[in-house]
């Protein structure tokens, strides 16, 4: 069986890639065909409702307000935040409109061939323990689901040890909410759009049903908007851009990798309309959270952040219980779309660049499945390391360098001007010296290790003490990371330019032929006839 012959999983390399015969590609790493050019503006706008209409969005403000913070304060900061997501996103997303290639691969122009490697590492780890740690989230949409149809559900008797770090009732509802989750991976990621309408017509309404009715039995919802900050001068001015910073670095990833989405749009000006539609869906999605939680106040008599909770408390009688379960099955539907967009696509162009004879779109997608959704007990990672979110959240420092150096690259160094071939070519004009970018290198670098003590404290703010300098500066780590790392960028390409890679102007790649590509596991032979490539009618699926 080929299952059990290694040799027969290697990918054939495409006919129609554009990287030099000796290196290995497939065609999910190669420019995107105009055929599969799909996205549009309101593609985009679909995606980051996918994306920002979520269980964790709804709940992020509890954060900021906690911390002693105003709702208005939480609300403007939230409105910040998102801003200073939107536009690297929007810059760094020109790239692939422009020139329709993976971040894997536009990274290279300004890190060089290997230490691009670097970037892709860094951006696959955290996409990968975000996949587990959503997934568990996952899980938990799918409880109230079977509670509201057996309420027996609720009581179901626990058989795991305590060391399990998760009852048998959370890894039922684990198991099937990655049964249900399972055939969305094998979807083409330029018709993930479908996927998108859908949410995007269920979730908002219902979302916002929720707010409404909750807010009427509470005879309003707007009392946390007279609560007062409970800090003040430079502790509320700190403690507010710490806590903007935070909920930037939430979405600091897409930033970078954008261009695995972008890279279908149909038009150059298709990433644009996330400049809006960023702002407007993240400050409402908060907003709701901050509705619906001083409600629920008045309602049941303590403040429920999450819209889970607020469902949880619907189990009294049949009606209660038929609308916690379309509540929580859409907020499940919101959960698979939102792991599949920010985690699941990323981790799997990321490790088709590093291993192309081996994975591709699809099999990455299954990878980070086991990876992420099991090899790592993500269950236990979010009960017993509380330290390990601070981390993840703390790991925006690696983002924010990066995508710092893309945008100044693209826009303002190498003016929108690349050479698409030589990205592909280990040894082309983006191999710098052996194959890194000192520019980048040292951008990173000076960025990086002054807010390594603050991110020692984030993880273990016991063992360790900095000082208070240090302290605020790792609390806006990622305005500090993508200003600093622009600006040095460009002094250092300023006065000590590489002039092979400042080319007159683009040279496009040549796109994967329809007949010759792989698309997901579906592969096609090729032969060498007369001297030129063709492709033969064999097709066959590897298992």
């Amino acid at each position: 069986m080929r299952l059990f012959q290694p040799k027969k999983w290697a990918l054939p390399k495409q006919p129609s890639s554009i990287a030099p015969e000796h290196v290995w590609s497939n065609a999910d790493q190669d420019p995107v065909p105009p055929e599969k050019w799909t996205w549009t503006g309101w593609t985009f706008t679909q995606y980051w409702l996918s994306d920002l209409v979520t269980v964790s969005t709804w709940s992020a403000a509890s954060s900021a307000f906690a911390s002693g913070l105003s709702a208005t304060d939480t609300v403007l900061l939230t409105l910040v935040a998102a801003l200073c997501n939107a536009i690297p996103t929007v810059l760094n997303g020109a790239v692939g409109a422009d020139l329709h290639v993976p971040f894997p691969v536009a990274i290279r122009a300004s890190y060089g061939t290997y230490f691009a490697y670097f970037c892709v590492a860094s951006r696959a780890i955290l996409a990968l323990f975000w996949f587990g740690v959503q997934s568990s989230f996952g899980g938990q949409c799918v409880t109230p689901i079977i509670t509201a149809i057996w309420p027996s559900y609720a009581n179901l008797p626990n058989h795991l040890p305590a060391s399990a770090a998760i009852t048998t009732q959370g890894m039922v509802s684990y198991v099937i909410y990655h049964i249900l989750q399972a055939p969305f991976l094998f979807i083409p990621t330029h018709k993930l759009q479908y996927m998108f309408i859908f949410k995007s017509v269920l979730v908002p309404p219902m979302a916002l049903a929720m707010v409404i009715w909750i807010s009427v039995k509470a005879g309003g919802g707007t009392e946390l908007f007279h609560t007062p900050s409970t800090v003040h001068g430079s502790q509320r001015a700190w403690l507010w851009l710490m806590n903007m910073t935070s909920i930037t670095g939430g979405f600091s990833t897409l930033a970078v990798n954008i261009s695995d989405f972008s890279r279908f749009s149909k038009k150059p000006g298709g990433p644009v309309w996330q400049l809006p539609m960023i702002p407007i869906f993240k400050v409402l999605t908060g907003l709701f959270g901050i509705i619906a939680a001083s409600a629920s106040q008045k309602v049941y008599g303590s403040v429920l952040w999450s819209p889970l909770n607020i469902i949880d408390q619907w189990k009294g009688s049949s009606g209660g219980r038929a609308a916690a379960f379309f509540c929580a099955s859409l907020w499940l539907l919101a959960q698979i779309c939102n792991n599949i967009s920010a985690n699941s696509v990323s981790f799997a162009n990321d490790l088709t660049t590093m291993f192309p004879k081996w994975i591709n779109i699809r099999r990455g997608m299954v990878v980070c499945m086991l990876l992420g959704g099991w090899a790592l007990c993500p269950w236990i990672i979010i009960k017993n390391a509380s330290t390990f979110l601070s981390f993840m959240g703390a790991y925006a420092i690696f983002m924010a360098p990066i995508a710092g150096i893309l945008f100044c690259d693209y826009w303002l160094i190498k003016r929108r001007k690349y050479d698409v071939p030589a990205l592909y070519d280990p040894r082309g004009i983006y191999y710098y010296r052996f194959g890194t970018n000192w520019r980048a290198l040292a951008c990173t670098l000076v960025v990086v290790v002054p807010l390594l003590p603050g991110l020692a404290k984030a993880v273990t703010p016991d063992n360790v003490h900095i000082n208070t300098g240090l302290e605020h500066l790792y609390s806006i780590n990622y305005l500090y990371g993508f200003g600093l790392s622009t600006t040095f960028y460009f002094i250092l390409n300023y006065f000590w330019p590489d002039q092979r890679t400042l080319i007159p102007a683009v040279v496009p790649g040549v796109v994967v032929a329809h007949l010759a590509a792989v698309d997901s596991d579906i592969e096609r032979d090729s032969t060498i006839l007369g001297g030129e490539k063709s492709v033969t009618n064999s097709i066959r699926k590897v298992v």
